[in-house]
Formats: C-alpha cells, structure tokens, sequence
C-alpha cells in the first residue's frame, strides 16, 4: 500500500501477498464449532479534540505512545486471544506446510551488467532473503558475492536497496532492521569484498545515486529525537558523501528547514554529466532541478518548479534532456529539452500521449514505451527521434518490466509475469528484437489448469471499472466459491497482473482470486488517479464495493463466501466498505491499514499523502469528508460485522500500528455477533519489506486459515 513517498516508492510498497490456498471444489457439509472470544479489556479515556468547532471522542489517543509499557501489554493480551483462537482452527498447520511446500522453488532474478560481472538474485526457495551472486557472462559459474540472510543472527537484517558504480568496482547498500524505513548505509569494495570505512546512519526513503567513484548521493531526515515510532517526520534533505570522510562532513545539496518539502530524491545522469534532483510536498506531482557535475562552481538549476505533475528523467544525450511528464498530458509524454533552454515553453515532444498510460526506459541507444492497456503491459521500442521499431512480442497476456540498459550494451533482459505464470527472465537482441527464455522457475503449480477472465463492470455512478478475474477452469457458478477481492485504489498505483506464490494455494482449493482496477489507482492515468483523490475517495470505495456486487450476481460467489482484502491504502479500502457495508462480505482483512482519517497526517510521512486524502486541517469541509468515511470514527455500537482479522506490525514506522490498534479495540467494543474480530500483530517487524519468509508464510497461512474456517470451508477441501 502503500502511502509512502513517490510513485516508485510506492510500488515496492506493493508487496503485500494477495492471497491463496487448496484442491477442490467447496462443500459445506462440515460442522464447524465457534471459537469463544473473550476481548482484552482496552482502555477507554476521555480524550476529546475539537476540529472546527465539533468535538471528536479518540479514547484510544493512548495507544499512539507506542512503546509505552500499556501499549505492549495491550498488544501482549490480544496476540495471547488471537493466536489462542488460531490455534484452534483443525487444519492451521496444514495450510502452513502446504504454503511452504509450494513456495520452496527456486528463483532467480533477471541479470543486470555492473563492470565485467553480471549481477543477479537467486532464492533456493525458503530462505528469507534472496542473495546477490555474479558470474562474467551467462554461461559463466555464479560465486557468491552478498548474502543477506548473514547480516543479523536473528534475521533482522534485510536488504533495503543498493547501488553499484557504473564500473562496477564499489558497492552502496542500506540495511534496515525490522522492517524499518530508516537505513544504515554501507559500501564494498567489489573485488575485495571488504568493507570500506564508509557507514551512513539513519537515511530514509533514499536511494543511493553515485557520482563516479568519488562519493555518492543520498536522503533522509533530521531524525526526531528518542526512540518514539510514530514521531513526525518532515525537511527531506538530499546530502552527498564522498569516500573517506565520516558522516558528519556530509554536504547537504538541497532541502532546509525553511522549505519543508517531504521527499528528496537524486539520480546521475548515465554519462556522469548531471545531477537531477526531484522534489515534492506529497506523494503526486514533483519539481525537477538540475546540477552540472562537471562544473560544481555552477548553481543548481530548476527544469520545472510548480509541483503539479510528475516528472522523471529518461536519458540526457549530447547536451538534450528527455523527460517523462504528465503536464498537459494526463496519461504522460516524453518530451525534450536543451540543457542551456529549460523553459517548458520551449519543450518539444517526441512521444504524445495516447489513450493509454506511458512510461519510457531506455538502453542500447533505443527507447522501450510500456504502455498499459485495461491493466496490460505493451512495449514499443523507438528511436530517441520517437520513431516506432517495433512492437516486442510478449510471451503471453500480463506485465512486462525491466527493459532497461546501458547505452552501451546490445541486449537486455526483461521480466514476464501474470496471475497464474511465474516471474520468468528473458534475454532481448535490441537489434534483431528477438527474445529467448532466461529463467523459468519451476514450482508445483500447473498454470494450464487455470484462467483468467478480465471484465468490464458498472459502478454506482455508471463508469466502467476493469477487473481481473482469476480460478481453475470448468469453476460452476453456483454462488458457493471462496473468493478474494483484493484491491488498493489510491496514489496513482497501478495494480498490474502478477503472480503470487500464496495464491496458487487458494486458487488448489476451489478459490476465486479477482483484483478490480479501481479509480484512484493509475492504471488510466492521473485523470483516474484524482478520481479516487480528496472529495472523490468515495468513488474508490463505490468501485470495491460494486466489484463485489458484480461477483455476487455472477455467480462467482455469495456473501457468505467473500472476503476483503487490502493493505495500507488497501488496508483503509477494506475499513472504509466493512464499516459502510457490514453485510457484504463474510470476512475482512484490512492490513497495516491506513484507518484513523482525521490524525494520519501526524505521524511519520503522513503528512505527505494529502495529496490523495485532503487533512481535516484543511478545511471544516475536508474534515468533515473524511471523519463520514474514516474507518475508526463510522464503527457503529451494535453492528455485526464481518469476521475480521486486522493484521499489523509493532515496528512499522509507515502506516504506524496505532492505526490498528485503535480501529481494533473500537472495533471489539462496537461488534454484536458472533463473528470474530481479532487483531494479529507481528513484533519486531514492519509495513512488510524485509519481513523473513518464514514470517511471511505463517501469516499467510494465520489469513487463510481464518478466512476458510469462517465461510465452513475445510483445507484440503476434500
């Protein structure tokens, strides 16, 4: 989910698993006995805030001290009710150890050429983190070059970005540590693989941009003081490191306390040139600058300086910039521009926009256009005069991604994925276009035995809503199938069709797996984008909901058979339609879910999505949109609502976990029924990045499990 920093922020935050589980086709002739659940007791005050002249009751305000002593054994009492009521589910290990079994595949990554090595990822199935090998040329044998799972003894430790010289002889990577956004960064010397004395703490949403070997660029903010999770974070400042000095001689290059923008990022231009830097307020629309490297003595200049659309850098060559943007152009452009004529005015387009939304890469001299067409990827490679090649002929319906080189080199590699085919590696000639199998893992599936189906579906206000539909075939439409709808809506994500290792388990035991692209997303453009923004957010909520009338009246299932499931924005989606429409579905899943609408922007980077949900500072209008929709504040007392299992980490410094607590302990004072409403809560983790497999796998199988026992449905299902 995520609402986090820029767009490609936001697209690792797509890690959360979409869903899964077993063999045949669903019965209900199993008599399941209710679990009894006795709630912890939570704390009630007399909190009271006044937003333009309404006083809001938030009797929960407590659990926002997060590390305070009631806090953890709040968590303590209910993961003790939780996990006691998991327990009692008959076949909670089996669906562990199928998901374990399915999972353990191995895995490579597509390579990637850094000096005379080319550098990829390999999983043998089960281990935490992936690790780096290197091998001079396909054929060549891999060695080991840096394995994660060794950083820490309990597995803290993850990987959380990385950057190579262009030569390929230093290596920058950061380390996070439960899960956390903040980094610890450290270089190697690649060919000695010692590490260097260089060590910078506490970035933050950062890449790591090099300029030549002499030192790299990076960003973070001023730490808030203490250890308190949820302390606002705000001043993203951009600070160069050169090699050899301590931290503390680090120069700050843009960013003050004066002009508080949230995110700052940096990238070198490929021929070491420039510096461009991005900078924005929130998480849609950025102001771009540029610096010349080769002459330090000349100021930072801007190319565009309002922060109404979203701009990247594609390539600079021979002294002209090209630029991806959505100024003027909803569904984005490439444009160019002289480095001594930045005006936008003087811009000059080389690929229009078209109905379908763009992104440009580059490599080998040639462009690479993806467009996305109703959620599917097809890529066109050009010319940089923006003269179309070719088409490149895909293996198959789904997402495409990778095509991107150095100008230098003559092929590339590329990923393919879809719902029911695993990511697959393939090696691209850019001069004859052709494309030849890399990598194929090989997993205990058969996608053969599956399909999926996409549809076009009215919502409230009549606009047509795509979705993805996916289950085994000869699936009777009898309104009796276990089905998940999963959906996200929100900061211009884009939900593309890929493959997840925990849906091939659901999918086995007769279940439906349906992704709709709801507005709020970017799936077409910013115009879909701001559909789903400030007063429309509605409109992502009528999308879900009509999503799940659509597959009740199909025939895919019923009521009794659905479940909800989101995370971050997500996580707020599921909130918002089980609180507005209790009866819809049998379970809800909101996850690290974005659930206290008027206090987000308090806390960490919140303050930065407004962008997409408006405060409640900013106006009696705004604020009183959002308490009608925010998931804590429209929990009526003596409602029965969907079984729900919130799940959350205690160290998650993205969407702050305070978000759950409070929606659970509202939750559980105001539910009527006999539906359980339970709260699972991961320690020593966070928003879900560098979270262990193992981890991974056993709250999967927490989640489906629940959800299976809840609609009386077995696992196997036999």
């Amino acid at each position: 989910m995520s609402c986090y920093t820029p767009t490609s922020f936001f697209r690792l935050c797509l890690i959360f698993i979409l869903v899964a589980l077993s063999l045949m086709s669903c019965s209900t002739e199993k008599n399941f006995q209710i679990i009894p659940v006795n709630y912890p007791e939570s704390k009630h005050s007399d909190q009271v805030d006044t937003y333009w002249g309404q006083e809001v009751g938030d009797p929960y305000r407590w659990m926002e001290d997060d590390y305070a002593e009631e806090t953890k054994a709040w968590v303590g009492s209910q993961n003790e009710v939780t996990f006691g009521y998991l327990e009692k589910i008959p076949f909670r290990e089996q669906v562990r150890k199928r998901l374990e079994d399915v999972w353990n595949f191995e895995r490579i990554s597509a390579p990637t050429r850094y000096g005379d090595y080319l550098y990829f990822s390999k999983n043998d199935g089960l281990q935490n983190q992936a690790v780096i090998y290197r091998k001079i040329d396909d054929e060549g044998e891999a060695e080991l070059f840096l394995d994660p799972n060794k950083l820490s003894e309990d597995g803290s430790t993850s990987l959380g970005g990385f950057a190579f010289t262009k030569n390929g002889k230093f290596f920058a990577y950061a380390l996070s540590v439960a899960g956390s956004d903040w980094r610890d960064i450290y270089v190697m010397d690649t060919e000695t693989k010692e590490l260097l004395t260089d060590k910078i703490l506490d970035a933050k949403f950062t890449g790591i941009a090099w300029n030549g070997e002499e030192g790299f660029y990076y960003s973070t903010y001023d730490k808030p003081g203490g250890s308190k999770l949820s302390a606002l974070t705000n001043n993203h400042k951009l600070y160069y490191h050169a090699l050899g000095t301590p931290q503390e001689e680090d120069v700050l290059v843009f960013g003050s306390d004066e002009d508080p923008r949230r995110y700052v990022g940096a990238d070198v231009t490929e021929d070491g040139e420039y510096l461009i830097i991005s900078a924005a307020n929130s998480t849609s629309g950025n102001a771009l600058y540029i610096q010349s490297l080769k002459r330090p003595s000349e100021p930072i200049r801007p190319i565009v300086t309002s922060m109404e659309s979203n701009n990247w850098l594609v390539e600079h060559k021979q002294g002209e910039l090209f630029i991806t943007t959505n100024q003027n152009a909803p569904n984005n452009r490439l444009v160019k521009t002289a480095v001594t004529n930045l005006d936008s005015t003087h811009w000059e387009e080389v690929i229009p926009e078209s109905e379908f939304v763009l992104e440009v890469s580059k490599g080998g001299g040639k462009f690479f256009a993806s467009y996305l067409k109703d959620a599917i990827t097809e890529i066109q490679q050009m010319a940089y005069s923006g003269e179309i090649e070719r088409i490149i002929e895909l293996p198959g319906v789904g997402t495409a991604s990778g095509f991107s080189a150095k100008m230098e080199e003559t092929e590339l590699y590329y990923t393919f994925t879809s719902y029911i085919s695993p990511a697959s590696s393939y090696k691209y000639n850019m001069s004859t276009g052709e494309s030849e199998l890399y990598f194929r893992p090989e997993l205990d599936f058969n996608p053969e035995a599956y399909e999926s189906t996409q549809v076009f579906y009215p919502s409230k206000d009549g606009t047509k809503i795509p979705m993805i539909i996916t289950y085994r075939k000869g699936l009777q439409l009898n309104g009796n199938n276990p089905t998940i709808l999963y959906g996200y809506g929100g900061f211009n994500v884009s939900l593309t069709p890929s493959f997840s290792v925990a849906n091939t388990v659901w999918l086995e035991n007769g279940g439906v797996y349906a992704v709709p692209n709801i507005r709020g997303g970017g799936e077409y453009g910013e115009a879909w984008h701001l559909a789903g923004t400030k007063e429309n957010k509605q409109n992502v909520f009528d999308d879900f909901i009509a999503a799940a009338e659509y597959l009740i009246a199909e025939g895919y299932t019923s009521s009794n058979y659905l479940a909800l499931r989101g995370g971050s924005n997500g996580g707020l989606l599921v909130g918002a339609v089980m609180t507005q429409r209790p009866n819809l579905a049998k379970v809800a899943l909101p996850a690290v879910g974005v659930l206290d609408m008027l206090r987000y922007h308090q806390f960490t980077a919140g303050a930065g999505w407004g962008y997409d949900y408006g405060t409640a500072d900013d106006s009696e209008e705004m604020f009183n949109y959002l308490k009608g929709y925010s998931p804590l504040h429209n929990l009526q007392p003596g409602t029965s609502y969907p079984s729900t299992l919130i799940t959350t980490a205690d160290h998650d410094d993205r969407v702050v976990p305070a978000h759950s607590f409070k929606f659970a302990a509202a939750l559980q004072q105001a539910h009527a029924g006999e539906n359980p409403v339970l709260i699972r809560i991961e320690t020593n983790a966070g928003h879900g990045a560098g979270k262990p497999t193992t981890k991974i796998i056993e709250e999967i199988a927490d989640i489906f499990a629940f959800t299976w026992y809840q609609m009386g449905i077995y696992f196997p299902n036999r």
